[in-house]
């Protein structure tokens, strides 16, 4: 029966073409614009071909073979959205990490040091690194009979330095995702899996030689979990492997353990973002039916900063798409960071003569830790305290040229929850330790987690069958942690900061600020004492890099906070608070004593004109919903209080 059909395909794709023929053929005079390709596209594709590898194996696609129908459309026909804009796969991809993956010279750098570090097991590291990061080529190789698959071995090969193209990811077999990981991935030949039904199989199968099958696997998390859980294999300080395991990345887990898990909502819903609109995937087949929902390609992570590195230095790299590719994955990458990652919220809560205090609480809005992913990601919190004329009262968490966090401890900085010194920072991040439970950054020596205090998704329980991968690890009892009194999953955390005043009690200004950093100058320091090839072209490559981290929350607050004088404000109140339509009543406030009342929001910013004892009536207007910070300044002095609508 399968030959019938297949056989009625080739028949069908025969008459396809045959009829095209006959059509060219009638008149020799339009012949150009019957052709597939006028002139100006074949240029295109023809300067495409000289940077994207165009070629297929005995199993997989190289990504420029598939962008010749799934890349940008001359015609402006294929990939456009409603609004105009070009959405084609090709493009989105090419400027990916995901594309690059094999060509990250962070990777090439690391992998060369824990080789030298365990020369022993270069061979087995080799071919388990390729695993994820040249997965084409790798595979190709294991399934023709090549036993292991060697940095020497991928530097030949195209489909390898393909990086996660195409084929890496839409010929993975459904039946095992979800089950196996660090690696372990199953592929079809020449057999690709999409998301539509009634996929038109007979063109692709003609020209190109895969056939296509619809599968709602490829949407679904499960497929991203074979590579992004990773346990890697300890070995002693003497290179010996013990037997034992390390996590090194959990980030398909810790979205099991998430609510965005039990609300059907996949890592493809932020990495490969769905729009509603009608779009025709692929060029030169006009006739094609609209397909919908579409996903855009972005695949957008978190790391601009390796971006912004290999667009610097392509031709050392090696990168075979354009500048314009990587500016569009790090100008979305730095919108991801800064818009869908975290909530910051800055409450001043009390003040006495000799201290301020304050909270920050900080919320993950991603679906999985944050950061997640590779052990050498950080976030960090700066906070800032100082009066009118700019001089520091307390600051905590600053930042050198090279992004190094000052202040932070020798060895590793512990987690708080109470921070009142400048020496003290709070860092989100996961602690490597080796068999003897030093810090360690030679993954091969991983034996124990020392640390690992990064921020939980929303809903995130240790009771769940996943937290065995996904342990919170070093908070020292922080009650406040993924904790609302008794509620787990709130995804947040709550520092607390007592400031001391050392006999200040004017005005002050206040700038809480959360940056993150894939790639931290400390963390490299152990790898920088080796030398290889891979080693020092990184290194050269690094210290030329723009080492600023990336600013991911921020919020200022100007002049709000004075001396309390001692008894200002302790019979003043507002109410009611919450408040349904806006109106709020200061309580216990005498108009011969005020002095002016300001509305800010929670960046900082002055919402309403300030208020004047003369303007004021005995309440006060918010101007639109949300969360307010109401400054009321009396000639003793001046509270704060948090208020909603």
């Amino acid at each position: 029966m399968r030959k019938l059909v297949r056989s009625k395909i080739w028949l069908v794709a025969g008459l396809f073409l045959f009829v095209v023929c006959l059509l060219v053929g009638f008149n020799d005079q339009s012949a150009e614009a019957k052709t597939f390709h006028t002139d100006e596209e074949r240029a295109r594709l023809h300067d495409l071909l000289q940077a994207q590898p165009y070629d297929t194996n005995t199993y997989f696609a190289t990504g420029g073979r598939c962008s010749g129908c799934h890349g940008h459309d001359p015609n402006g026909s294929a990939f456009i959205t409603q609004s105009g804009e070009d959405v084609n796969i090709a493009d989105d991809w090419a400027g990916t990490m995901m594309a690059n993956s094999a060509k990250d010279p962070l990777w090439r750098a690391k992998v060369s040091h824990e080789i030298l570090v365990n020369p022993a097991l270069q061979i087995q590291m080799e071919d388990q690194c390729a695993r994820c990061h040249a997965p084409t080529g790798r595979f190709e190789a294991h399934y023709l009979g090549q036993p292991n698959y060697s940095m020497a071995s991928l530097a030949q090969d195209s489909f390898g330095l393909d990086g996660v193209n195409c084929s890496a990811c839409h010929q993975l077999k459904d039946t095992l995702a979800g089950n196996n990981f660090s690696g372990d991935l199953h592929y079809t030949q020449k057999h690709v899996f999409g998301p539509y039904a009634d996929p038109v199989s007979a063109i692709m199968e003609f020209f190109v030689g895969f056939e296509v099958e619809e599968s709602q696997h490829v949407t679904r998390s499960e497929i991203c979990g074979g590579c992004h859980s990773l346990l890697t294999e300890t070995a002693d300080l003497a290179g010996n492997l013990t037997g034992g395991k390390f996590i090194e990345q959990a980030t398909y887990h810790e979205w099991k353990n998430s609510v965005y898990s039990t609300t059907n909502t996949e890592c493809q819903h932020c990495h490969i973002p769905r729009i509603p609109d009608s779009i025709k995937i692929a060029t030169d087949y006009p006739w094609l039916d609209p397909r919908s929902p579409f996903g855009k390609h972005h695949l957008v992570g978190g790391n601009a900063f390796m971006l912004k590195l290999m667009r610097d230095n392509m031709t050392t790299v090696g990168a075979t798409c354009t500048p314009a590719n990587f500016d569009t994955t790090i100008a979305r990458t730095i919108r991801y960071l800064r818009d869908s990652t975290l909530r910051m919220v800055v409450v001043e809560t009390a003040r006495t003569p000799d201290t301020a205090f304050f909270d920050v609480q900080l919320e993950n809005k991603c679906g999985h830790k944050f950061p997640s992913g590779y052990p050498s990601r950080i976030a960090w919190v700066e906070f800032v305290v100082t009066d009118l004329n700019s001089d520091t009262i307390f600051a905590s968490g600053l930042h050198d040229v090279y992004g190094n966090v000052t202040g932070r401890d020798a060895l590793f900085e512990p987690h708080h929850d109470l921070i009142s010194d400048s020496g003290q920072v709070q860092i989100y991040e996961m602690v490597m330790g080796d068999v003897s439970n030093f810090p360690t950054t030679v993954l091969a020596r991983a034996d124990t987690c020392l640390k690992d205090n990064r921020l939980v998704p929303t809903g995130f329980s240790t009771a769940h069958l996943s937290y065995d991968t996904t342990q919170i690890i070093g908070i020292n009892g922080d009650p406040d942690f993924n904790y609302a009194g008794a509620s787990e999953g709130t995804g947040a955390d709550i520092v607390h900061y007592h400031v001391p005043l050392n006999g200040y009690a004017g005005p002050m200004n206040l700038t809480a600020r959360v940056y993150y950093s894939a790639v931290p100058a400390q963390w490299l320091a152990e790898m920088f004492t080796y030398s290889s090839p891979e080693i020092n072209s990184f290194q050269t490559m690094f210290n030329n890099a723009d080492h600023a981290p990336m600013l991911v929350a921020e919020t200022i607050m100007l002049n709000t906070i004075t001396n309390s004088g001692g008894n200002a404000g302790s019979s003043i109140d507002l109410f009611p608070n919450p408040t349904s339509d806006g109106k709020i009543i200061v309580a216990g406030l005498k108009k011969e004593e005020l002095v002016a009342i300001r509305v800010y929001d929670l960046s900082g910013k002055m919402v309403l004109k300030p208020l004047s004892a003369a303007e004021y009536n005995g309440f006060l207007q918010l101007p639109a919903h949300g969360v307010f910070l109401v400054a009321i300044q009396t000639k003793q002095g001046e509270i704060t209080r948090k208020v909603l609508w």
